[in-house]
């Protein structure tokens, strides 16, 4: 993987590069940056120059290469075993074919999780101790890249602090991390945090142009929208992805709570209802940034709205009902449901009460 297929990020890369032509690359890199911006992706692309853009790469096995990763214990997994990064290896190596820009969801997904929590086990921590305890195999670095570290339990991070505070010559560790203040200290302070920015919208619009054949004025929307975000851009482009599901169901919600239609809503809230937990959590977050979206169309200021052109297009209509005597009332609404969800209430309960509170907020004027 090369720069070039990286979206953005030029000034990112080219730290990297002075970093290296001034022989100042540390033994451990902590990549930080906002959701989306590429973090993985620059991961990736720096992993493969430090290791010579060999074709080995092409298929992500170079044996110099070693990937450190959260996974689950399979149902199939004896009940003494700690899962390890290898035991997902085939799953991994498919997600990375199918591109650098990922979610924990879709992760989670590919391993086929259902409730469980994904972590980095001790077992894996040892399995890196081994694996950067040989020399390398082709005379340059070895490359340890780690994704989201933070979700190491206590018991890896201990040992993978013991490989920092000695580590192997010749080696390169380089973390990737969502969360970076979720480490603990005495790993932050053996690594050099490298940040990252949010994406420029002009790289967006541009690589939704040139990659994904948009017309010019649909990527120029959609780039806004994403807000520095290549994740939420390539959601935008799908038309039948969540966040599409999402805005379907939340103008159900508002036209049946407008019209006050109860039964309507009563079945509105048992199928959501249906939903797995964290789908309802993301579900309700969107909904909050389509009540200030809302908010801000009222005020026609287009540098100040960030929506799809569907969304702007049903904003027309229904901006009008969201004003300064209740967004905070439903913004709050929904907030409150996610956190009841968090808690683990009755779904169908809190759904339902969403949307009779909702019919009461409509009808409130500025």
């Amino acid at each position: 993987m090369r720069i070039d297929d990286v979206v953005g990020q030029r000034e990112a890369w080219a730290r990297l590069m002075k970093m290296e032509q001034e022989d100042r690359i540390p033994h451990a890199m902590l990549i930080c940056g906002p959701a989306g911006c590429g973090k993985m992706a620059v991961a990736l692309a720096f992993a493969s120059h430090l290791l010579g853009d060999s074709p080995l790469l092409h298929h992500w096995n170079h044996p110099d290469l070693h990937f450190t990763y959260p996974t689950i214990k399979g149902k199939s997994m004896g009940s003494e075993h700690q899962p390890v990064s290898d035991d997902y290896a085939v799953q991994w190596r498919q997600m990375l074919a199918d591109g650098p820009y990922f979610t924990m969801e879709q992760w989670m997904g590919a391993m086929g999780a259902d409730n469980q929590q994904a972590v980095i086990t001790g077992a894996e921590s040892d399995q890196i101790a081994r694996e950067l305890s040989l020399k390398p195999s082709q005379g340059g670095y070895k490359v340890c890249l780690v994704w989201l570290p933070e979700r190491m339990n206590l018991t890896s991070a201990n040992k993978l602090l013991k490989v920092l505070e000695e580590p192997p010559q010749h080696t390169v560790f380089v973390m990737v991390s969502e969360e970076p203040d979720k480490l603990i200290e005495t790993i932050r302070s053996r690594t050099q945090r490298f940040a990252m920015r949010r994406i420029d919208t002009a790289d967006i619009e541009a690589a939704l142009v040139e990659r994904r054949g948009l017309d010019p004025s649909m990527a120029h929307g959609i780039a806004r929208v994403a807000e520095g975000n290549w994740n939420k851009a390539l959601e935008a482009v799908d038309a039948g992805n969540e966040n599409r599901m999402f805005f379907d169901l939340f103008t159900m919600l508002m036209r049946h709570a407008y019209a006050r239609k109860v039964k309507e809503l009563k079945k509105w809230s048992e199928s959501v209802a249906a939903f797995g937990r964290e789908k309802q959590k993301r579900m309700l977050t969107y909904f909050i940034r389509m009540v200030r979206e809302n908010f801000m169309y009222n005020f026609h200021e287009p540098q100040l709205v960030y929506m799809t052109p569907e969304e702007e297009q049903f904003a027309t209509r229904f901006a009008p009902f969201i004003n300064e005597a209740n967004v905070m009332e439903l913004t709050d609404i929904f907030s409150r449901a996610i956190r009841d969800i968090s808690q683990n209430a009755n779904s169908k309960i809190v759904m339902y009460d969403i949307t009779l509170r909702i019919i009461i907020s409509l009808l409130r004027k500025p």
